[in-house]
């Protein structure tokens, strides 16, 4: 048995190979002979590679890295239909994130590959990030930090019009409630904030036993002061906020994205916000990764900008390789997956 830890500079490969190797230990399996290969991410964007979103590398190097490997444990390799055409010993690929949108899932399954990933590894960083995001616009820490950092003492910042609101006593609308979204909506009600989600998919009873209103995404826009934004990017949720629904938001109301650039419709985000009519705005994703030096916002007020920053955490690359690292125990086993994404292979299972 050959395995292949395709880890990167955040999951390392050394990481991927100690908890799968700590996992067949606890359970008496036989330690198998490994391969590893290091992405370039993130020191060079993850970006579309033959097809698949948020990769890092190439088919190349990752075929010949493949070379008689059984199982391929990664966070961003390119798993396109070139590379399963050229890895016929691959039965699994486990993906060290919360979706494996870096394989083409339709071509794993062709090639009888079961694909598993590892959901909510980034659940408590990403979610304490946001939280962050949103103290930060709501209390203009990063205007007041950059001003004094260049001499300007913003005690104009204290004035009534100019200082910010309290997460106590504020109404904060949720746009997706997943492992994120839930882990936000109790740090918000500790808070003292009153919780709103929009979330077709939650469970309602889940979602009221959390203390938390689930409500229709209209609704939530115009009674929210805070947005956050915490859904999945699909084809149905690209520019799930438009113009329209930003226009419903409450004169001066926060609006925090660390899910997905593409959520966001950014043009209407300039003349909201110098306006007032958006009061602030906090990203950590964007529409274009990285943003172009001629970036519409980069002059304009009360705008926080993180680099995609929201899951990294030392424990989150830990999580990632240990939820895999249990799928790779559970396949080895002969055991049902926990995490499988692409269910239609067990029906053509290779031999």
């Amino acid at each position: 048995m050959r395995i292949l830890a395709a880890g990167d500079h955040f999951v390392r490969p050394a990481l991927i190979r100690a908890a799968v190797s700590q996992e067949l230990a606890r359970t008496g399996g036989e330690l198998p002979e490994f391969a590893e290969l290091t992405l370039p991410w993130p020191h060079e964007p993850f970006g579309p590679v033959a097809g698949v979103h948020e990769a890092s590398g190439t088919e190349d190097e990752l075929v010949e890295a493949l070379d008689g490997a059984s199982v391929c444990v990664t966070q961003m390799a390119p798993f396109t239909e070139r590379v399963f055409a050229a890895s016929p010993a691959l039965r699994l690929v486990a993906v060290s994130r919360g979706g494996p949108v870096n394989v083409d899932l339709a071509a794993a399954t062709r090639h009888g590959v079961r694909v598993s990933f590892a959901p909510g590894c980034n659940a408590p960083a990403a979610a304490e990030f946001a939280v962050g995001l949103m103290l930060a616009a709501m209390r203009r820490i990063g205007t007041a930090d950059a001003e004094l950092k260049r001499g300007v003492w913003r005690g104009d910042l204290y004035a009534y019009e100019e200082s910010g609101g309290e997460l106590g006593g504020a109404t904060v609308g949720l746009v997706g409630y997943g492992a994120i979204g839930r882990i936000v909506a109790r740090v918000m009600r500790a808070f003292g904030a009153h919780v709103l989600a929009a979330d077709p998919y939650a469970d309602p009873e889940a979602v009221a036993a959390d203390g938390v209103e689930l409500v229709e995404l209209d609704d939530l826009l115009s009674r929210s002061s805070v947005v956050s934004l915490h859904a999945r990017l699909t084809e149905e949720s690209r520019h799930l906020l438009d113009a329209r629904r930003l226009g419903l938001l409450p004169h001066g109301a926060v609006l925090v994205n660390s899910a997905r650039g593409g959520l966001l419709d950014h043009a209407p985000l300039p003349e909201l916000l110098r306006s007032g009519s958006l009061g602030a705005l906090a990203l950590d994703v964007y529409d274009i990764e990285p943003i172009p030096v001629d970036w519409a916002l980069h002059d304009v007020p009360n705008v926080i900008t993180t680099p995609h920053l929201a899951g990294a955490t030392r424990q989150t690359a830990h999580r990632a390789a240990d939820i895999t690292a249990a799928e790779v125990g559970r396949f080895l086993r002969g055991e049902k997956l926990a995490h499988l994404a692409n269910r239609d292979v067990l029906a053509a299972d290779r031999p």
